[in-house]
């Protein structure tokens, strides 16, 4: 009965009253959401020279067969880019090749249930050692291939030596993808929506609160919950109404699983607005689309334009500070 008295008062705000109840609705949020932990799980462990290393290693274009292709290079994070390409699918390396699903933010990636669409690793840096050897992205031949190239870089040697002091021979396969794993957890962003939990009633607009609420009580919290908005489960892509396309099967050529046919991992909606085009398949181009699509499929939902447009100025709220 609180839960759906709240819901009554925070929709009564928008719809019958010009005054913003500020805390109905954060009260509403901060347990749907809550905010995004200040630091990511096993950032504790990591030393300045490790993470060092992992943001050199994350920007090297030699871990790639051709010297033409590094982490950074489908996930993008300067020009306030979002940490991906905004590619439908990423080019490799070699000349001719191209990936089959839309490269995913790494923004926030340490705080996901796993990692990929189909979270086949479990961790980042079970992540971080996959494209270095995939032939369609960086495609390097082997592991020893990696070190043996790595290990004949004076300045490597000396970085290494800083980051896993106590290890005689520490340029390794599993070291290299520690290091950018080790980088990676620094990319916790920080936005409007978590000032507002926080207590700013300055920090989101009267539009952006209405989409807030839109976005709740249309259901998108079915899928999109927690700090990260999504990222922390597996949905059926198409779950009410069919997707159009049925050529990716996703977790099942994981688990081999029939249940887990065209399931994916939920994608965090933190810095959405940044990181177009949509879905594993780059199936919507815009962040409207991606909202229409979504309530379609995976809602039953033929969402009205204003609902639309009310939910992605919402979302824009989401877009890390410094990369506005």
């Amino acid at each position: 009965m609180k839960k759906i008295l709240l819901l009554v008062s925070a929709t009564f705000v928008f719809y019958c009253s010009p005054k913003v109840d500020y805390d109905a609705l954060r009260n509403r949020a901060k347990s749907t959401f809550g905010t995004l932990p200040e630091k990511m799980p096993g950032s504790e462990n990591d030393t300045p020279e490790l993470i060092a290393l992992g943001n050199k290693l994350y920007h090297e274009k030699r871990l790639s067969v051709n010297d033409t292709q590094s982490c950074a290079s489908c996930h993008i994070l300067d020009n306030k880019k979002g940490g991906v390409d905004n590619q439908k699918f990423s080019p490799g390396a070699k000349a001719g090749t191209i990936g089959g699903r839309n490269s995913p933010t790494v923004l926030n990636a340490g705080f996901h249930v796993a990692q990929f669409w189909d979270g086949r690793a479990a961790t980042l840096a079970e992540q971080a050692k996959g494209p270095i050897l995939n032939p369609v992205e960086m495609g390097m031949p082997s592991e020893k291939a990696v070190v043996d190239k790595i290990s004949k870089i004076q300045e490597y040697k000396e970085q290494f030596a800083k980051a896993y002091p106590k290890q005689k021979n520490a340029i390794t396969y599993q070291n290299i993808a520690d290091a950018i794993a080790a980088f990676e957890r620094t990319l916790v962003t920080h936005d409007r929506f978590d000032d507002f939990v926080k207590g700013d009633n300055n920090a989101l607009t009267k539009e952006e609160l209405k989409g807030l609420q839109t976005f709740m009580d249309q259901g998108c919290i079915a899928c999109h919950m927690g700090p990260l908005f999504g990222g922390t489960s597996y949905q059926k892509m198409g779950a009410v109404r069919p997707y159009e396309n049925t050529k990716d099967a996703g977790r099942f050529d994981v688990t081999k699983k029939d249940q887990d046919k065209f399931f994916f991992k939920v994608p965090s909606l933190r810095n959405v607005a940044l990181t177009a085009p949509y879905f594993h398949d780059g199936g919507a181009s815009t962040l409207g689309d991606a909202v229409t699509k979504m309530a379609s499929h995976q809602l039953g939902k033929d969402l009205p334009k204003k609902d639309v447009d009310a939910i992605v100025v919402f979302l824009k709220s989401l877009t890390d500070k410094k990369r506005l």
